[in-house]
């Protein structure tokens, strides 16, 4: 899997987006600190707004910048998008009141909602063999694993020599550092086309998307990915913290076991998608996380709530998490053209977090309404609507090359050079407008 580390480029832009994560990590730990300390025990309501600012913005901005962003040299955008984010994070440091720290993360995460889809993709084009780019998609996946385990180590760390304002200037310096990785590195910027209107642009992503059987599947399992992931990071703190009365550390090796396991299958993946369709690994990976949340749910009705029972529990939903999340680059790569990639990865990046936007608050409210049974019950059963949805809307038999046909254009046309039906790779696109069956044409 490090082989691909030798190409150039590709080795500058993982390099980008772990320092750029391992910023992000330190501005997490700084953010609560900061919460603390403008609005004292109202700080979970401050860190709650953040959240869903967050959310929100990626929900909305992402699919409008998916349209601009294929207008714009790749490297000179990504790295305005750095530089944006760095000024953001100095600036945080200087607040003196919370509503400043939401205006400055709007525009902190409204930087990121249009860098992370347009990082993600840039790399196929980087790495156009299937192998590599899968490669790659692991490796990404370990730098966010990474960045979960390092950057609460080093804030720690920085905490004993500077104060915890001090620690935006590492996320500054993170962004600025990943603008310098991408500055160094020629990158391919694969030209829109110029048919489509600014609104046809903005959803075109979506249009693609959700035309896409296989990409609807991903829908569903970004579902199941959603509920699974949210019972794990919403309410491991009051598992560990309230229910087992353990400290600190044991919540970070708590959400450490989830990482863990998410590494492993990060690893393990490249080769795994050798042998077994990207369906068959995904669904697999879902159904991992619902056996997990179901056993837990029995273990304490039976025993009640146990520590190591708990870190083996997170472990295997890690390692489901990360065998449904690795693949979708995949599925996003062989659903669109290069120049709509962007789009679509937008899109992806979008309804994705429109998932985590319902999840987050659900976990946290059935949690505390109801307690840990019903929460786990509830959300594993969301994770089953995932996977359900999935299975009926991504069908087992999905062919890169599907044969059609097109009524709809002039028997001149470039695209009947080899007969008005005819079969190639097939994606949405202004000539490929639905998804053909056996009853429906390409038209």
């Amino acid at each position: 899997m490090l082989e691909i580390l030798k190409d150039r480029s590709y080795r500058h832009l993982f390099l980008a987006q772990l320092v750029a994560l391992l910023g992000t990590g330190l501005a997490t730990v700084a953010l609560g600190l900061l919460a603390f300390d403008l609005a004292g025990e109202s700080a979970a309501m401050v860190l709650a707004t953040i959240l869903t600012l967050k959310m929100v913005v990626y929900v909305t901005i992402a699919p409008v910048a998916g349209a601009f962003a294929g207008r714009f040299e790749r490297r000179k955008l990504l790295v305005v998008l750095n530089l944006i984010r760095a000024a953001a994070a100095v600036c945080l440091q200087f607040v003196t009141e919370v509503w400043q720290v939401y205006i400055l993360i709007i525009f902190l995460q409204s930087a990121s909602a249009v860098f992370t889809p347009t990082f993600q993709a840039t790399i196929p084009d980087v790495l156009p063999d299937e192998e590599q780019y899968t490669n790659a998609l692991s490796m990404s996946r370990l730098a966010y694993d990474l960045e979960n385990i390092i950057s609460p180590t080093l804030a720690a760390l920085l905490l004993t020599l500077m104060s915890s304002g001090s620690l935006f200037w590492g996320t500054a310096i993170g962004f600025m550092a990943s603008a310098f990785l991408v500055l160094s590195v020629v990158l391919p910027s694969p030209k829109p086309s110029t048919e489509k209107s600014v609104y046809a642009r903005t959803f075109s992503g979506i249009r693609i998307y959700l035309a896409t059987p296989r990409l609807r599947g991903l829908l569903g399992l970004n579902l199941s990915v959603a509920a699974a992931g949210a019972m794990v990071l919403i309410n491991s703190v009051v598992l560990v913290r309230s229910q087992l009365g353990l400290g600190e550390s044991a919540l970070a090796w708590t959400l450490f076991a989830f990482g863990a396991g998410s590494m492993i299958a990060a690893l393990v993946i490249p080769k795994l998608l050798k042998s077994i369709a990207d369906r068959t690994a995904m669904m697999t990976g879902a159904v991992i996380m619902i056996v997990a949340l179901l056993s837990l749910t029995s273990y304490i009705l039976a025993n009640g709530l146990n520590w190591p029972v708990l870190l083996l529990a997170w472990l295997i939903v890690g390692l489901g998490y990360s065998t449904v999340q690795t693949p979708a680059g995949r599925l996003l790569r062989r659903s669109a053209h290069a120049e709509d990639r962007p789009a679509l990865f937008a899109a992806q990046f979008a309804l994705s977090h429109a998932c985590w936007l319902g999840t987050y608050p659900l976990s946290g409210w059935l949690m505390t309404e109801f307690g840990t049974v019903p929460a786990l019950l509830v959300l594993a059963a969301l994770t089953v609507l995932g996977l359900v949805i999935a299975m009926i809307v991504w069908p087992a038999a999905d062919p890169v090359y599907l044969p059609h046909q097109h009524t709809h254009l002039p028997p001149d046309h470039p695209h009947l050079e080899s007969g008005v039906r005819h079969s190639h790779a097939y994606v949405i696109d202004n000539i490929h407008r639905h998804w053909p069956d056996a009853n429906k044409n390409a038209d």
